[in-house]
């Protein structure tokens, strides 16, 4: 049961990381996109290209601050109940 607890585990790290990267393919591409909007000579495309890649930026940013949340919430537990485990372990010894 532990094995099969730890592999979701590592599944649900490797599927953080994978989409955090994700997020940040889609933020850099936001950005080289936003750049590439101020050489455009047409008005229109000018505004249409400068709202769609700052939309880019905006979702991909509020994803990758979702993930990097979920991770170091996830690593605040695990330490704090390792820190419990221990705390609990060294109470019954004395």
């Amino acid at each position: 049961m532990d094995e099969k607890k730890g592999m979701v585990g590592t599944l649900w790290w490797v599927r953080q990381v994978f989409f955090a990267l994700c997020a940040f393919f889609f933020l850099f591409f936001g950005i080289h996109v936003l750049i590439a909007a101020y050489s455009l000579k047409d008005p229109f495309s000018f505004v249409m290209t400068f709202f769609s890649s700052n939309l880019i930026i905006l979702i991909s940013l509020v994803l990758l601050v979702g993930f990097v949340y979920g991770m170091i919430t996830s690593l605040r537990k695990e330490n704090r109940g390792e820190t419990h485990a221990c705390s609990e372990e060294n109470a019954t010894h004395r």
